[in-house]
């Protein structure tokens, strides 16, 4: 295997990869993916080929991130029968704060940086760091990037950042990041490949899985974005509520005697479709019930969805396209007809055959703007900011 870059997204129980062949060209070739799941309680590693072949399912000696990486660094060497190990490690990483607008390879004063940033992400910047400790634990001499959802939102104007709050907060950092930025990224690369008619407008990109977001790109480049702070602002997501009234909050602690911790939970963990439905975070359960409650979940996300399509072209001063992309956003055809019908007052007419077939444009010509399904690919966009950064 020709200098393989090792991608890696730590969540707090799993760590899942993917390994990229670098070719004479610089390009990248997907090999081998996996991911290590259960951690913290019984983990398992399972690896597949890049044709989807398994090539491993098997018990992780050891409960945390340290030995899930040091059991796909195992696998890796003896797969290729060489201790030479990985050319270099990507990691995503959630949180880059205000420093951060690119890529940057990772060093001591790098990784501080990180750790203080943790109160800004509590929920996945400690999984992040913890995954980069583990590699240089069990690859020390591996040179690591950290690729960061932030960065690609740090060039939108200031105003687009600002909290309406004292400018002592906002010096500390208490300001509008935007996330989901290395899917954004990716689907601005491809949009010219992919529609050239448009890549250089007005384009409201629909990221829409469990964690959802959506994305105003003018030129390319990222004007506003649904999520603010933290990964828990704007669209309803699978388990986490979206927008939410800040007095709501205040009325949790004051008259329901919750506690931060108890907050936190109902917010990130108990509420979105899940919450609503009372029956699953899952869109696609949610569709094929028949329970009014799933109904409305499912509604209430459309609803959303409309909503900030209109902001987000406000932002833009009009709209040329609307892209759906990961997993919902793939492979939901009824939610993205409902959304593109919502939007007829944009200029979007629904070609309801290109939709059922899954695109990838799915207007009909001639409309005044066009809609499109495109597969984002965060982990590629890693492997080649790390060759990037990597060569030089």
């Amino acid at each position: 295997m020709r200098e393989p870059i090792l991608v890696l997204n730590a969540g707090s129980s799993s760590v899942k990869f993917s390994v990229y062949e670098t070719a004479s060209d610089r390009s990248l070739a997907a090999g081998a993916h996996g991911q290590v799941e259960g951690i913290g309680s019984s983990p398992r590693l399972e690896v597949a080929d890049a044709s989807g072949r398994k090539l491993r399912d098997e018990r992780v000696a050891g409960g945390d991130h340290a030995a899930a990486i040091a059991a796909i660094h195992d696998w890796f060497s003896a797969h290729v029968g060489s201790e030479a190990g990985f050319d270099g490690v990507g990691h995503r990483v959630v949180h880059g704060g205000v420093a951060y607008s690119r890529p940057v390879l990772i060093d001591g004063a790098v990784l501080a940086a990180l750790e203080a940033l943790v109160p800004l992400a509590p929920l996945h910047q400690p999984h992040n760091i913890a995954a980069i400790r583990a590699v240089r634990a069990a690859a020390p001499g591996v040179r690591q990037v950290a690729c960061f959802d932030t960065a690609f939102h740090r060039g939108q104007p200031a105003l687009a950042q600002e909290f309406a709050l004292p400018r002592a907060l906002t010096a500390k950092g208490v300001r509008r990041y935007g996330f989901h930025g290395l899917s954004y990224e990716y689907i601005a690369s491809v949009l010219p490949q992919v529609a050239p008619e448009c890549a250089g407008g007005k384009i409201v990109v629909a990221h829409l899985g469990n964690g959802a977001s959506m994305c105003a790109l003018d030129h390319g480049r990222s004007i506003a974005t649904t999520m603010g702070f933290t990964a828990v602002d704007g669209l309803p997501m699978g388990t986490r509520t979206g927008a939410l009234d800040p007095g709501v909050v205040l009325y949790l602690l004051q008259q329901e005697g919750m506690d931060a911790d108890a907050v936190e939970h109902l917010i990130y963990e108990q509420s979105g479709l899940l919450g609503v439905s009372g029956l699953s975070s899952d869109m696609r359960t949610l569709l094929a019930s028949g329970l009014p409650a799933a109904k409305e979940a499912v509604d209430l996300f459309v609803y959303r969805v409309g909503r900030e399509l209109g902001s987000l072209a406000a932002a833009l001063g009009g709209l040329d396209a609307l892209v759906f992309t990961a997993g919902i956003g793939e492979h939901a055809a009824e939610i993205r007809a409902r959304v593109c019908r919502d939007a007829r007052w944009l200029g979007i007419a629904l070609d309801e055959d290109a939709n059922a077939a899954g695109g990838p444009r799915i207007s009909r010509r001639g409309s005044a703007a066009s809609a499109w399904v495109m597969a984002t690919d965060e982990n590629l966009m890693i492997a080649r900011h790390t060759r990037r950064l990597l060569d030089g």
